[in-house]
Order: C-alpha cells, then sequence, then structure tokens
C-alpha cells in the first residue's frame, strides 16, 4: 500500500520520537564498539530556544546520527549551567515583583527561591530541543548545579589551591553595578561611544594660578588624591612639589610627577584616582597615595560623594557639569570618543573597583592548551580562529573565579579569625575546621567558629570541567565511563565562547587528565537577519524557533538552516531558506509515495532502459557518496547537505524516477522495483542525519520493519567501485534529451505525440544510453546516419548533431530570425572569453580552475556556434 495525502509534519515528528525515545535508541551504554561522544554546549537553565541553538543543535544532530550509521557507540551528553549572574537576576526581579528584597532573606532563604525558579523554567530548551529532533541521551542529562558536579567543582578549587594556583587578592577588578558583582576580564566587552572631555580648572595652593585638566569622567574628582605631571614636560616645571587643591570638594592634594602621564593627551596633566582606574591605582601604589572608594556596589555615589550621595554616577556627571560651570571651573568641553567597558550579561557600564577577591593563575595551566591547539591535536574548524586563540593564551591574565552573589557553588574558603588571612580552604566544614585547629593550635575550635566565605565562583568554572564531570571523571578518575567516553569527539559551539568556555575546557583536561577533552572544535557563525543585525529579541528580527517548526515542520527548518551555514561564517536566515527546506521534504515525500503506489508484476523481464538507470543511478550516488564523506571529515557541513539535497533532488527524482517509472497506468517489473527500493534505502540512509523524521517515516513504510530494523540504528551505505563511465555517458544523454525536450517546447510538439531522431556521431559516442533517449525523449526511432538530414531542425551535443524532422509547414523566415539572433548572441559570448584569455596578466594571475572553465566555455560557444550555422545553412 501506498503513501497517502499530503505530507503532516506534526503528526510523523511527534510519531517517531515518541517511537525512538520508548525503543531507547539515544541512549548509550559501555560496550566494545568505539565510542563517539559529544557534550552538548550546556545553555542557560532558565534559557529558552533561539536561533542560535536551532544552528548548534542541529549540527550536534547530524553528526551524532551519521556517528550512529558509522556503527560507533554514539553518546550525546545534553544539560543545562545554572548561569549564576542571569539566574540570580530573574529570581531577585521575581522576588521583587512579589514585594520580597532579596537583602533581607538569608542565604538558605533565597536558595529556596532559586530553586524554586529552576525547578519551574529549568529545563525548558531540552524540551524544546527535542521538537527539532534531538537525539541526545536524556538518561545522561546534567546540571552545573547537580551534587556530584558540585562536588568536583569544589574538589578542583580545593586542588588548585593546595598546588597554589588560586590565591586570594585585594585587586583592581571589573564591577558590574546592576549585577552587584565582579567579571572576569573577557566577560567585559569593549565599545566605542561617543562621550566628552571636559577641562576642568584646579587651584594650586597657595597662589591664585590654576592648571587645567581633561577628564572623561567629572564625577569621580571626589576621589582625586593627586595630580600628575610628566617630569619632561617644561610647561609644568613650576609646579613640581606643589598641591593643588579639588574643586567642590577642596581637598589639598599632592602634584606628583611620573612619565606614564602622556604628553600630547589632553593638557599633559592627570588628575589621580586609584579607587577607580585600573592605571591610577598602579600609579597610586608607587606614590603612596591615599585611595578614596567613592561608589556604593550599584554605582550610586556614598558619603564621600557629599551632596550627591545615593545618586546614579550618569545622574551626578550631568549634575556636576553643571555645577563646575557655574563656579567657573568648567573651562570647555569637547567631544571624545572612547571605549567603554561593558557587561557582557547585563550591558551595564562596568566599573573598576578595588576588593578582594579569589584568582586562578593562568599562565602556566594554558600552556598545554596553546601546544595543544597548535600542534593540531585539538583541531579548531575553520583554522582562522587558530590565530585568535594563541593570542588569548598567550596574553592570558589571572583568572578572577569570585561572584558576588548566592546562586552558584560557594567558595569553600572558612574564615576563623579577624585578618583577611586567617582562612582555610577545604571540602567540607568539618575539614575546614580540622585544618583551622591545626593551623591556630587551637583544639578549642567549634564548628560556630568558622564563617564560609559568601561568595560563589564564576559559573564558567563549573562547566571548564562539563567533558569530564558529565562521567564522574573528577570524582572517579579511573571509573569506566570517563575512560570509554573521555576525550570526546566533536564539541559544537560559537566562536564567542571560545576563550570562556573551550579554551579553559582544554586547560582542564591536560590539568586533570593530562589529555585533551575533544578532537574537534567546530565553531559555528552567528545567526542574522538578511540585513546582516544579529537577531535579537530587542531588534524583533528573531523568529520563534517553535512558530517555525510549526510552520515548516523540523526537517525543514533543519535543512533551511543548514543551506547556508558554513563553518564559522555567519548565517543569513531567511525564512524562504525554511520553505525550500520544507519543499525538499515534500520532494522525497512524493517520490517515495510514487514508488509505493506502483502495481509491482513478477512475470514481467527488466527493460534495457531500467537497468541502465540502476547501474547508472547507484555509480552516481557511490559518487556523491565519497564527496558526501569528504565534506563530512571537513566539517563542511553545509557543502555535506548540498550534496545529498542535489543528489535526491536533481539525479534520483529528476532523472532516474524519470527513467525507471512505468508507462500510464502500467505496473513496473519486480526486479527493478526490487532495486530502486534497496537504492530508496540508500537514499534514507544519508538524508538521516539531516531529515530524521521523514527519512524514518518512508523506511518504516517501504517494508514491514522490527525494532532491530529503525532506520536511526540501520548502517551507513557501503562503499563501492564508481562506474565512471556511466556516469560520463549519462552527461551527454541529458544533454540529448534536453535538446529534444527543447525543440519539442519551441515548436509546440506535445510530449506524447513520438518522434524521430538522427545522430550524425562525430564522436563516435557509446550507444548505450539510447534506451534512456529514447524514453525520455518519447522517440519512435534513434537512427544514426552519414550525413546531415535536410530540412529538419538540429541540435549539437559536443561534435555530434541530432536532428529532428519537423512535419507540416515551418515558417522558414522567422526559424532563420531566431537562429540568427542566437547567432549573434553565442558569438559575442565567444568574443567575451577570447579576449578574456588573450589577456596574460588574467592567464597567468586567475586559478587553474577558472582558466580550465573559461577554456570549456569557449569550446562550447564555438560547438554551438558551429550548429547553429548548420542550421542556418540547412534553411536556406
Amino acid at each position: 500500500m501506498g503513501l497517502e495525502g499530503k505530507y503532516d509534519s506534526q503528526s510523523v515528528e511527534e510519531k517517531w520520537y515518541k517511537y525512538w525515545m520508548e525503543n531507547n535508541y539515544f541512549h548509550s551504554e559501555v560496550d566494545d564498539r568505539e565510542a563517539y561522544t559529544i557534550v552538548i554546549p550546556p545553555p542557560n537553565v532558565t534559557g529558552v530556544l533561539h536561533m542560535g541553538h536551532m544552528l548548534n543543535n542541529t549540527i550536534q544532530d547530524v553528526l551524532i546520527r551519521k556517528a550512529r550509521l558509522k556503527g560507533f557507540n554514539a553518546c550525546w551528553v545534553p544539560g543545562t549551567d545554572h548561569a549564576s549572574i542571569a539566574t540570580e537576576a530573574k529570581v531577585v526581579a521575581k522576588l521583587k515583583e512579589d514585594g520580597i528584597d532579596k537583602n533581607d532573606l538569608t542565604r538558605e532563604e533565597f536558595l529556596e527561591h532559586a530553586w524554586e525558579w529552576t525547578h519551574k523554567h529549568g529545563g525548558i530548551i531540552l524540551e524544546q530541543l527535542k521538537k527539532l529532533g534531538a537525539s541526545c541521551d536524556w538518561d545522561r542529562t546534567a546540571f552545573t548545579m547537580d551534587d556530584n558536579l558540585s562536588a568536583s567543582v569544589i574538589k578542583v578549587f580545593v586542588d588548585l589551591y593546595k598546588k597554589g594556583l588560586i590565591y586570594r587578592g585585594y585587586r583592581m577588578v571589573n564591577w558590574d553595578p546592576e549585577a552587584k558583582t565582579t567579571l572576569s576580564d573577557e566577560e567585559v566587552i569593549y565599545e566605542e561611544k561617543q562621550g566628552n572631555l571636559y577641562y576642568l580648572k584646579y587651584k594650586i595652593e597657595g597662589s591664585d594660578d590654576t592648571l587645567t585638566i581633561a577628564t572623561t569622567r567629572p564625577e569621580t574628582i571626589m576621589g582625586d588624591t593627586a595630580i600628575c605631571i610628566n617630569p619632561n614636560d617644561e610647561r609644568f616645571t613650576h609646579l613640581k612639589g606643589k598641591k593643588a587643591i579639588v574643586p567642590i570638594v577642596n581637598r589639598s592634594i599632592p602634584i606628583i610627577e611620573d612619565e606614564y602621564v602622556d604628553i600630547e593627551f589632553g593638557t599633559g596633566c592627570l588628575k589621580v584616582t586609584p579607587a577607580h582606574d585600573i592605571n591610577d591605582k598602579t600609579l597610586g601604589d608607587k606614590h603612596g597615595l591615599e585611595v578614596i572608594d567613592i561608589f556604593n556596589e550599584d554605582a550610586t555615589l556614598n558619603s564621600f560623594g557629599m551632596h550627591y550621595e545615593g545618586k546614579d554616577r550618569f545622574v551626578v556627571r550631568k549634575e556636576i557639569v553643571k555645577e563646575l560651570k557655574e563656579i567657573g571651573v568648567l573651562e570647555k568641553t569637547e567631544t571624545h570618543l572612547n571605549k567603554v567597558g561593558t557587561s557582557e550579561r547585563t550591558k551595564a557600564v562596568i566599573e573598576p573597583r578595588l576588593s578582594d577577591q579569589w584568582f586562578l593563575k593562568m599562565k602556566d595551566l594554558a600552556q598545554p592548551a596553546l601546544d595543544a591547539v597548535l600542534e593540531q591535536d585539538v583541531r579548531l574548524v575553520p583554522e582562522k580562529f587558530i590565530s585568535t586563540y594563541r593570542y588569548w593564551m598567550e596574553n592570558v591574565r589571572d583568572w578572577n573565579i569570585s561572584r558576588q552573589l548566592w546562586w552558584g557553588h560557594q567558595i569553600p574558603a572558612y574564615f576563623y579569625g579577624d585578618g583577611k588571612e586567617d582562612f582555610v580552604v577545604a571540602e567540607s566544614r568539618s575539614e575546614a575546621l580540622q585544618l583551622a585547629k591545626e593551623k591556630t593550635n587551637n583544639a578549642a575550635l567549634t564548628d560556630a567558629d568558622l564563617i564560609q566565605d559568601a561568595d560563589a565562583l564564576d559559573t564558567w568554572f563549573s562547566s571548564w570541567l562539563w567533558p569530564m564531570s558529565v562521567f564522574n571523571g573528577i570524582l572517579e578518575p579511573d571509573n569506566k565511563e570517563i575512560n570509554y567516553y573521555y576525550p570526546t569527539n566533536d564539541l559544537v559551539t560559537a566562536p564567542e565562547i571560545l576563550f570562556f568556555w573551550v579554551a579553559r575546557m582544554i586547560i582542564a583536561g591536560y590539568e586533570y587528565r593530562k589529555e585533551k577533552p575533544f578532537t574537534n572544535v567546530y565553531l559555528t557563525g552567528i545567526v542574522r537577519d538578511k540585513q546582516r543585525r544579529k537577531m535579537s529579541k530587542s531588534l524583533g528580527n528573531s523568529p520563534d524557533p517553535l512558530d517555525l517548526i510549526a510552520q515548516y515542520g523540523a526537517d525543514g527548518i533543519r535543512v533551511g538552516m543548514l543551506l547556508s551555514s558554513p563553518a564559522g561564517n555567519d548565517l543569513m536566515f531567511d525564512e524562504d531558506l525554511c520553505k525550500q527546506g520544507s519543499a525538499f521534504v515534500n520532494k522525497i515525500f512524493n517520490a517515495a509515495k510514487l514508488i509505493t503506489g506502483w502495481e509491482v508484476d513478477n512475470t514481467i523481464k527488466q527493460p534495457t532502459s531500467s537497468a541502465i538507470a540502476i547501474t547508472w543511478y547507484k555509480a552516481r550516488f557511490q559518487q556523491a557518496l565519497v564527496a558526501l564523506e569528504d565534506n563530512y571529515d571537513k566539517y563542511r557541513i553545509s557543502d555535506a547537505l548540498m550534496i545529498t539535497y542535489k543528489l535526491i533532488w536533481d539525479d534520483f527524482c529528476s532523472w532516474f524516477l524519470e527513467m525507471i517509472k512505468p508507462a500510464y497506468q502500467a505496473p513496473i517489473d519486480a526486479t527493478s522495483y526490487q532495486e530502486v527500493l534497496a537504492i530508496l534505502e540508500d537514499n534514507l540512509k544519508i538524508l538521516h542525519p539531516f531529515v530524521p523524521f521523514i527519512s524514518e517515516e518512508i523506511w518504516q513504510h517501504i517494508d514491514d520493519r522490527t525494532t532491530e530494523e529503525a532506520l536511526i540504528i540501520s548502517s551507513w551505505p557501503k562503499k563501492a567501485v564508481i562506474e565512471e563511465e556511466f556516469i560520463q555517458e549519462f552527461t551527454i544523454a541529458a544533454d540529448v534529451i534536453s535538446g529534444i525536450r527543447t525543440i519539442r517546447k519551441e515548436k509546440n510538439i506535445s510530449f506524447k505525440e513520438t518522434i524521430e531522431l538522427s545522430v550524425l556521431n562525430h564522436d563516435n559516442t557509446n550507444d548505450r544510453f539510447d534506451p534512456i533517449i529514447t524514453k525520455l525523449g518519447n522517440l519512435s526511432s534513434l537512427d544514426y546516419v552519414e550525413k546531415k538530414v535536410e530540412g529538419a531542425l538540429s541540435f549539437r551535443v559536443k561534435s555530434n548533431e541530432y536532428f529532428i524532422p519537423i512535419t507540416g509547414a515551418i515558417n522558414v523566415e522567422e526559424e532563420i530570425e531566431k537562429l540568427t539572433k542566437e547567432l549573434v548572441r553565442a558569438e559575442g559570448f565567444l568574443k567575451s572569453v577570447q579576449k578574456k584569455l588573450q589577456n596574460e596578466r588574467f592567464v597567468n594571475n586567475a586559478p587553474e580552475q577558472v582558466i580550465t572553465l573559461e577554456r570549456k566555455k569557449q569550446s562550447d560557444a564555438e560547438a554551438t556556434i558551429e550548429t547553429l550555422k548548420s542550421s542556418l545553412a540547412s534553411l536556406k
């Protein structure tokens, strides 16, 4: 019984995903096969599916489904990240809606709300991925706050501390005043913004003299503790050893000298605010300056801000400029392009802030991870990212790993005394107490004397262990799963987290397993709209992936996403791509519906044309299979899809089925039918990674399958010898058939009406495909002749001439006019090609394949001109 009706993607997708899940096809256990492992880049636990996720996870699913078909023990580990900053912000906002202030809660009370939020919203994105067809091993779903993953994080922190790689320091850090936490250098995005340069006059103490200073941040003058001049600047020799008065504050501050000051910038004088600029802090330390912090943690001014206390820094900037102008201190204002650091998470402008934080020494840890990529032990695809990776790793700075948050892994440091250095680091409170007793030689210490550090660890400090921790490789470094599944094979992720996550995972892999965490890193591009804008909710240019799936089907979306997604290059998303993907799925369905609807007759002998067609398609399939494997190996997933797409749409549907199909309402012979089904099955196998649902639907329909014979776990097609001559000969036959069809169309000859074809075989072309030409051209005869057929229309394929006698009157004048125009066009085209080939500069500099293509254009044009001249001669 054939497939019926229209393809219904929704019911088909629901049916087969449920079937795959019920039969546990996604699950992997250690066995004697070779493992193929992918760990998912864990999305934020509170996140929802967006177009970037769609692209990333489609590629992962293509790779894992192909590995399954290739006979590997395929394991794709899913999971989510606790996302400290993003999740805590959402929980705080939800509490605010309910009239609760986070500051009124204990840590334990807040965490109860955070877990409630996580259980309610967490995992939504994973459920959405199922709609896409993601064949993850859902039994292995991990969360970075799971007990064993959390314990792994704490164990690593303690280990690195014991090795002297983690330390606590009072440093200038990047402060996010919205999230109220510090950030690592890598989490700050620098953007050029138009601002102002304010020229302010400071009085010199004990005189009427003034000096002018240019600043972009007049609101920080309350924190000024010195003025700095360059000792080589002759303009300010008279100021050496003197003091200046800070406007509004009226505080006396020293004028210091340092070559750090750029004589050319601004006025050559620099106001020094050690609490609010990293370079000022360095100057302050060098010259022993006072440090005055004027900001609260939310970037409002504190009591040092005087009458501006409690106001936001940007509000103060506007108001203080007005006040400085009123008191005659503001000399002038100029526009100024300035690099401003913003938080990668909250987009807030970063405030440099002095604070006690935990840091991880990175220089020595980074070296093995740098070598691994440079020596291609870990392969980045595309390779253009190697230079970026190298720059980051060679210039790596210590990683600020502490965050002023409650949601996350609490730092396992326990304070027991009054000093900042009175602490111990341990995996548990009981162990910490024992260490504190030993360190203080005080056996009377109790658990109540310990106060655990309130800060949490940077979220990346848990996800950098992901390929190991999901297999419990930190807590049990010799367990059978970590030894079997690690190192993983492929990682698919976005370039923007190459350092945040990829580099750090490589570092952790070499530190804790002396081995890389994965072999290949496929870096996807950014999904952009047709105007090249990054898709975002704020721009309103990002469609809802689930709406797209409902409209075009998951298979259609997968094809649409991948058709224009080369590794590392941005995808210009256009909904028409999804329409194209959906049309491709319908094409596959209709082709299968045609085949399964044929009546089969066991008594009919196989036609010669069918035998030739089958041999040709098998050769063409093998040719495509080699190219397909090559593109998979090079991670050219888009190219692999295009090879599959063209093979199915052009060769299978447009040519092969036309060659093989029986006459209208006639049966097909059993031999051809079985061969066609076998070919269809091979097609479905190479289609499956890209369009899993439609391929499983057809596979299950064309035969009675057991659960052991599902397409998802079948075998990848085997390679065979490619019969090249069949492919080459078909190319000529296809041109002949196209020539016949063109004449039929131009002369309005019904395709149901048989016609004669005569061949002047200058090329001694093999006649093997004549039965195909006869069938698809609907010929009454195909004869080889010794001379031109007079009074017939002709066309040329290579050097061969083909003649079709036309019955009835021909409007000779019209025909001559048409052919003359075509001849003029062809001769003009030939001249343009010859001009290129006569240009020595072009021939010497163009790639060889371009020259070859131009020469082919020349020979084709010459052949066309010869045919047109011959046709014109026969009409005159």
